[in-house]
């Protein structure tokens, strides 16, 4: 069985509404001739006379006040329908799935979601936190956090926030046990930490402040995707790491890491908020990037700062 065409059912139910195909063709801004056509259109469809037309209006038939009220429920069903649509469109309420690596989870974001979930009462926020390179379209994630150079991704939006300047650290201890280090060379007599790297090549690029540039190479004593296990191994004195100088504010205030080498600085990468599409975004996610777009810049900062003082 063929779904029938639903609009001269809707057509039927608005004209009897209004008393009079002129009537109905003023509500509807149809031309009077095409609403006539399409109500007999419909009878020819039904095989039965619906509804009389008369000098005063429209006279229902029997058979015709039946019919009406199912065509009154097919209204109210689709304008329901546009009511959830339209409140989608105006209101933020909903799922954003959001992904993000395990260092800026555990850092600029416990102080940035439970504020938005604050704001945003309605808004859910499911949150993937792994250090693996995620699929935004795959898997289903509308904002993604990145920290790269560069997003070569043409189909995603990416949205610059913040520099992210990776320091080089040492527990105080450490320092004190080999020397503090006064050229890139004097690394050579220190253990080191790393990310990992899937070259399998491990060292610093370092540029002095005069713009003198060396590459050390080193064979780290820990490898791990993990930053916060590599800040808490340094603090520990197991060696020396290059982090994010938000992740280590903290330890740094405590006197548990200390910035080795501050005359030669490490490359900058650039904190990404990442999505698939710039246009037909929910309002859900729409607020949830607009919220960090404003407020990651500032706190990334207010860290930067801090490390500084």
């Amino acid at each position: 069985m063929s779904l029938p065409d639903l609009t001269n059912y809707l057509i039927f139910a608005r004209v009897v509404a209004a008393g009079s195909i002129s009537a109905g063709a003023r509500e509807l801004g149809m031309p009077k001739s095409t609403l006539s056509r399409r109500l007999t259109e419909l009878e020819e469809e039904q095989g039965i006379r619906l509804v009389h037309r008369t000098s005063k209006g429209l006279k229902l038939t029997d058979v015709g006040q039946a019919f009406l009220i199912h065509c009154e429920a097919l209204v109210n069903a689709a304008e329901a329908a546009q009511q959830v649509t339209q409140l989608l469109r105006e209101t933020p309420r909903g799922t954003v799935h959001v992904s993000a690596p395990y260092a800026l989870s555990q850092s600029l974001l416990t102080e940035l979601l439970p504020a938005f979930m604050r704001d945003y009462s309605e808004v859910n926020v499911e949150l993937m936190v792994t250090n693996r390179p995620v699929s935004l379209i795959d898997e289903g994630i509308d904002v993604a956090l990145r920290v790269r150079a560069n997003i070569e991704d043409s189909s995603l939006v990416a949205r610059p926030l913040a520099d992210s300047q990776h320091t080089l650290y040492g527990a105080p201890s450490l320092v004190a046990e080999r020397g503090e280090p006064k050229h890139p060379l004097d690394l050579i007599d220190f253990p080191h930490l790393s990310l990992h790297y899937t070259s399998g090549r491990y060292g610093y690029q370092l540029t002095a402040d005069d713009g003198e540039q060396l590459t050390i190479s080193m064979q780290p004593k820990l490898i791990t995707d993990d930053m916060i296990v590599l800040r808490e191994a340094a603090i520990q004195g197991q060696g020396l790491v290059s982090l994010p100088s938000y992740l280590c504010v903290d330890a740094v205030r405590a006197g548990q890491l200390q910035e080795v080498l501050p005359n030669w600085r490490l490359p900058v990468h650039i904190m990404h908020l990442v999505y698939p599409h710039r246009r037909g975004l929910l309002p859900a996610v729409r607020v949830f990037i607009d919220y960090m777009v404003e407020h990651i810049p500032a706190v990334a900062q207010r860290s930067l700062l801090i490390a500084d003082a």
